[in-house]
């Protein structure tokens, strides 16, 4: 009687409709090892992201003791808000999005600090000061920019040192171009300008990369130091140049 019974009752399970009909299995919840592709998702996860959600998210992560070539993927994807499978529809790896971070750094501190030179020139603030001030000012800027120049020139991988490298090249060919400019409108040419505007930029970003380990309470002091040590370039290229004119 207990056998029939266990029988019947299994027979009246939702899903079994006679022993010669197979199986029909409810549906379940089950975990998949990939995300579904209508739900790639999760609950306070954004839906879509840019590039430039994920760049931001980037450099919050980045820092004085923080590289970029430190960040994992999931680390980025978590502060954006996404799931780390969104991150491949805007960048193929991690890679591609730092040499971007690089490249988004290097534009937005060219507009910066050219800006700054052009206001010096246009007033009677020393050009080589509001220069100094203007990097100095990015360095300790909540957007982090410089930092990903500094560090990943020394310690990211080749991809990135090429980055920065061509970034610091324009660098150098901006400021040759507002050299020669205003040592003509000033009547005091430069001995070879390029290697001048080189010389800067190398110094500058230097002197930048340690002063990152500094507190800010130092800044004024390294202020005056730099803009010095510019000032005694020009003023050296200035006097080779005048030396070499014809007589």
């Amino acid at each position: 009687m207990g056998r029939r019974l266990c029988i019947q009752l299994y027979i009246n399970l939702p899903g079994y409709d006679a022993p010669t009909t197979p199986y029909a299995r409810p549906a379940r919840v089950t975990l998949h090892p990939h995300p579904l592709p209508h739900d790639d998702h999760g609950p306070g996860r954004k839906a879509t992201i840019s590039r430039e959600d994920l760049l931001a998210a980037a450099l919050k992560l980045v820092g004085p003791h923080r590289s970029v070539s430190t960040l994992s993927l999931r680390e980025v994807a978590r502060e954006a808000g996404i799931a780390p499978n969104s991150f491949y529809r805007q960048f193929r790896d991690m890679d591609e999005l730092a040499v971007a971070l690089i490249d988004l750094a290097g534009r937005s501190l060219r507009k910066i600090i050219g800006e700054a030179r052009h206001r010096a020139a246009s007033t009677d603030r020393s050009v080589v000061r509001g220069s100094v001030e203007a990097f100095i000012e990015q360095l300790r800027a909540d957007d982090k920019l410089l930092h990903v120049l500094l560090r990943e020139g020394n310690v990211g991988s080749d991809a990135f040192k090429h980055a920065v490298e061509r970034e610091l090249q324009f660098f150098e060919e901006e400021l040759h171009v507002d050299l020669v400019r205003l040592a003509a409108r000033d009547n005091a040419p430069l001995h070879e300008p390029a290697l001048v505007s080189r010389a800067i930029t190398r110094l500058v970003f230097a002197m930048g990369a340690t002063a990152m380990d500094l507190p800010p309470e130092r800044d004024g002091e390294l202020i005056d130091e730099l803009s010095e040590m510019v000032r005694l370039i020009l003023t050296g290229s200035r006097a080779l140049a005048s030396r070499s004119a014809p007589r």
